[in-house]
């Protein structure tokens, strides 16, 4: 284990919408309005995180994908049904969770039809990170979990690898327990079958892991 260094107060236009004694009802309409980065040009909306008031675990990923961003809710597509299923395998139930990304808006290319994501640069992780801190602050989770590399190297560092490190328990200042795991959409890529059903099974055991620490 190893301290995360303490990070500097996000420089954001972002920082100017948040309410002085936020709520996550008051954050969620604030942000609703944001427009600190060019994301909200393309996105559908602002798509907030999710979940109880004083949730014990923060699950933190990249940026809504399609479907969170028609529906306005995060972790409801393919890889959120996924990642549902995980939590119901390892005995955690989703709604004593609170779920939300490092970036709140679709970031999208078109292809044919489709919109595809694409990832987030720096300059609008960073231009959304004063609603990740808000949100730490009035949850103030016992864990957060990072879900994939960018969310990871966001709170915890750029040297970060999940590959390397996931599944371990961090000391952080942001919350009693920090880990890292995989984002749910990357099994979803596996190449085949039984890849996928091997990556599914890893991610089971490290929510294992995190069933251990609540309990």
């Amino acid at each position: 284990m190893y301290r995360m260094a303490t990070r500097k107060p996000a420089d954001s236009a972002a920082n100017a919408l948040i309410p002085p004694r936020p709520t996550l009802t008051s954050l969620k309409n604030a942000a609703a309005g944001c427009k600190a980065c060019d994301l909200w040009e393309k996105g559908t909306q602002t798509v907030f995180g999710d979940g109880a008031r004083r949730s014990r675990v923060m699950f933190v990923g990249e940026q809504p994908g399609n479907e969170e961003d028609l529906s306005g809710k995060p972790f409801v597509g393919p890889a959120g049904r996924l990642f549902d299923n995980a939590l119901d395998e390892a005995g955690i139930d989703r709604r004593q969770t609170y779920v939300t990304n490092v970036v709140k808006h679709f970031k999208w290319e078109p292809r044919g039809k489709r919109r595809i994501h694409k990832k987030p640069n720096a300059t609008q992780i960073a231009a959304c990170r004063p609603w990740l801190e808000a949100e730490l602050s009035v949850v103030k989770p016992d864990v957060i979990v990072a879900l994939g590399a960018t969310a990871a190297q966001s709170l915890i560092g750029p040297q970060f690898r999940v590959t390397k490190q996931r599944g371990e328990f961090l000391e952080s200042t942001l919350a009693p327990y920090v880990m890292a795991t995989v984002h749910p959409s990357s099994i979803l890529r596996a190449p085949d079958d039984e890849t996928r059903r091997l990556e599914y099974q890893h991610f089971v055991d490290d929510f294992k892991k995190l069933a251990r620490v609540l309990k």
